[in-house]
């Protein structure tokens, strides 16, 4: 089957954490709606709803800054148990209509309709369909964008929210891509943006001009495959869920380091990588795991499991900070420093609320 024949579609959900509490809580309906840590603290913003947004309040912002740009707004810790529920009734109407579902975090999945259940000719039909029943079944709304691949379907669905649809057919791919600023290749970021945009390329029609070696040579090696997408090829298939089973991120130190405050500043840097991974995947955990390499090459591990499965960033941290206590990176110069979180939510298992870590560890 050629890529042209593939029928993909990109759901995305509308300000999803905001708008479950907006639809458990009707008073907040159609008013700001912050989801995340306090403005007391040094809380961030999970997710924020339209109306907050118009204020210019985005995700991973300071929620002190939050409430100087939308004072009247509510702010509330999240509820992942609720979004979980949530993801997972839309999972199930996804599996209504194909098997070949790849869930990217909570709130978005690719879908393959090419061959699907209902035997509907049209992947735009099927995504009128879910959006409808998202809308009436769990009174949220979704985006969606349908196209010949992932990468197609993905920036589509971007287009219109919140409550849009974008449908890109195979002919209309380049004039699709053509206008589109570098940063929406998937795989660029600003670093790479930037090199690109200094060979005087904005677009990726312009970098569709340039030859995979050369792109490759301003890039790395990443540089065909990105080639590849401005082209509008993107032969990645649609993978079905494939449970992980941890999350981790780690830092080797150019030069050792003893200050007891710059190894917590790393701690706190690679537990919001865990957390943001763990919400990508959809898979809160229960334990969490810190690594400590020594200047002599020696490494230990300090690990603490929860009653309950969190992937909450202000737990996780206060947690690892309380390992970190347990080794002695306060004597001992420290190589490498990292936080990793296991025993990951299944499916099967019911998600149990969230309780804050209090007091020592044993």
């Amino acid at each position: 089957m050629s890529q042209n024949d593939r029928k993909i579609i990109h759901v995305d959900m509308d300000a999803f954490y905001a708008s479950v509490e907006q639809r458990d809580h009707p008073e907040w309906r159609n008013n700001p709606v912050i989801v995340g840590g306090s403005p007391d603290s040094r809380g961030v913003v999970c997710a924020a709803s339209y109306e907050a947004r118009a204020f210019g309040v985005r995700s991973a912002m300071p929620a002190s800054k939050a409430r100087r740009l939308c004072p009247h707004a509510v702010f509330v810790r999240p509820r992942f148990d609720a979004y979980v529920d949530a993801s997972r009734a839309i999972r199930t109407i996804f599996r209504d209509y194909t098997d070949l579902v790849e869930p990217l975090s909570l709130d978005e999945a690719y879908l393959d309709v090419t061959t699907n259940t209902k035997r509907l000719p049209f992947a735009t039909t099927i995504a009128v369909e879910i959006k409808d029943r998202i809308k009436k079944e769990l009174s949220l709304t979704a985006s969606a964008g349908v196209g010949p691949s992932k990468f197609i379907a993905k920036l589509a669905s971007d287009l219109r929210k919140p409550d849009g649809l974008v449908v890109v057919k195979p002919h209309q791919v380049t004039k699709f891509l053509e206008p589109l600023p570098v940063e929406r290749l998937w795989g660029v970021g600003p670093a790479t943006a930037g090199k690109i945009r200094a060979l005087g390329v904005s677009t990726i029609g312009e970098v569709a001009q340039l030859s995979a070696a050369h792109l490759e040579r301003v890039i790395g090696s990443m540089g065909p495959f990105i080639h590849k997408l401005a082209t509008g090829d993107d032969p990645r298939p649609v993978v079905s869920e494939r449970v992980p089973r941890s999350r981790g991120a780690e830092r080797t130190f150019p030069a050792d380091i003893v200050e007891i405050d710059k190894l917590m500043a790393v701690c706190e840097q690679l537990v919001h990588e865990v957390a943001e991974s763990l919400k990508e995947c959809a898979r809160p955990g229960r334990t969490v795991t810190l690594k400590v390499r020594y200047d002599d090459f020696s490494t230990i591990s300090r690990s603490y499991t929860f009653l309950q499965h969190t992937w909450d960033e202000n737990v996780l941290f206060d947690v690892t900070a309380a390992l970190l206590d347990k080794t002695d990176a306060k004597k001992r110069p420290v190589r490498l420093i990292g936080v990793s979180v296991s025993n990951l939510l299944q499916d099967h298992f019911p998600l149990q609320l969230e309780f804050p870590f209090v007091g020592n560890l044993p």
